[in-house]
């Protein structure tokens, strides 16, 4: 295994909120959705068999005013069609039992919903790869591809390795490594950072569990939301800006070519017409603490500004087709002898089991290797 960064979960997987999540949202009959169901029952699973801290602490999902009780609906409706197991609707007196510090007029209640420490879930798959046999090499950015007839060729910082096949895994950077190796440039990765904030020590108690708003169906993000983490932290968001750099866990943090690919795709041009009122919004929370904290404050009305502080930020590596359609499904694309994973964000580390069976099979079906 080839990994750009000297340690594991240095992007995706080690700037997330930790949940993991119990397959609601997600478009029946959808890669996400019998992804993250099979692979959440697994992935909790192997953290009981492993000792990895973890938490089965339930989540709300809660309508504060009449016009979300039809997006509510959906989700029951999803979520039961996937086999999200326990889950149930609940009123505003159920609510308050559950979080006496939360309001709404109606919620669903997922209680198998977990969190989780990822990157000690990342650490235990790289054990399991080395106790396999198998050997991991940091500091490994993969620069070019060459693909013969019979093997291909990886350039990367610390030389060259030639393999039969090869599976391309590479997040945020996902897009660019596919058109190395053939594929076409549709769908291309747009980077959004999404910054967080924490509640801090003395407001914790606000919070006991998992608390989300009922989400904007048009775009596969989820609003800002509540989290309790393993550490005992709360935090609250996260926004959802276009980044500067595929890596910009700062906001000072910007990349030549990252911007141009952005800006140079038709499809980020397509998608902001489209979604203008989406990113004014996000962009006055990202720019005003009273508003970021007032979108929790409809659930959590005890919130305000003051009991807030800044906490990390996350790049979410979000495929974008050609026509400014986010790709709201887990998608993968073959070359000449590799498999890519060419869209894997949210419930991407919740389906991880799931996913890499998949990606097996597909990969022993594309290279010829199941006959």
């Amino acid at each position: 295994m080839l990994e750009r960064e000297a340690r594991l979960a240095t992007h995706q997987t080690g700037h997330s909120s930790g949940v993991i999540h119990a397959g609601i949202f997600y478009r029946p009959g959808s890669l996400k959705a019998r992804l993250c169901v099979r692979g959440a029952r697994e992935l909790l699973e192997f953290c009981a068999a492993r000792d990895i801290p973890h938490e089965r602490c339930g989540k709300l999902i809660l309508a504060t005013r009449p016009r979300e009780l039809a997006g509510l609906d959906e989700l029951q409706r999803r979520g039961n069609a996937n086999g999200v197991p326990s889950l149930r609707r609940v009123n505003a007196g159920s609510i308050s039992r559950i979080e006496p510090h939360a309001r709404a007029i109606a919620g669903l209640y997922s209680p198998s919903t977990a969190i989780v420490d990822f990157p000690a879930v990342a650490s235990a798959y790289a054990r399991d790869v080395l106790e396999a046999g198998g050997a991991i090499a940091g500091c490994c950015t993969v620069t070019g591809v060459e693909v013969a007839s019979r093997s291909l060729t990886l350039m990367h910082s610390q030389g060259a390795t030639q393999a039969a096949y090869a599976i391309f895994c590479a997040g945020a950077w996902a897009d660019r490594l596919a058109v190395a190796a053939g594929a076409e440039p549709d769908p291309r990765i747009v980077p959004f950072r999404g910054a967080y904030m924490r509640l801090v020590p003395e407001h914790r108690h606000l919070v006991r569990s998992l608390i989300y708003p009922v989400p904007d169906p048009s775009v596969p993000f989820l609003g800002v939301h509540l989290t309790r983490h393993t550490d005992g932290e709360v935090l609250i968001g996260p926004t959802a800006l276009i980044a500067g750099a595929r890596d910009a866990y700062t906001l000072r943090t910007l990349r030549r070519a990252d911007v141009l690919d952005t800006l140079a795709w038709p499809g980020t041009w397509r998608m902001l017409a489209r979604a203008w009122p989406i990113a004014a919004r996000e962009l006055h929370r990202a720019a005003s603490r009273a508003a970021f904290v007032g979108a929790a404050a409809r659930m959590v009305p005890a919130l305000a500004p003051d009991a807030v502080e800044p906490s990390f930020a996350g790049v979410r590596g979000q495929a974008v087709d050609r026509d400014g359609r986010l790709l709201d499904d887990f998608a993968f694309s073959h070359t000449a002898r590799a498999l890519h994973v060419r869209n894997a964000p949210s419930p991407a580390a919740s389906a991880s089991l799931a996913i890499a069976r998949h990606v097996r099979v597909q990969a022993e079906r594309s290279f010829g290797l199941d006959r």
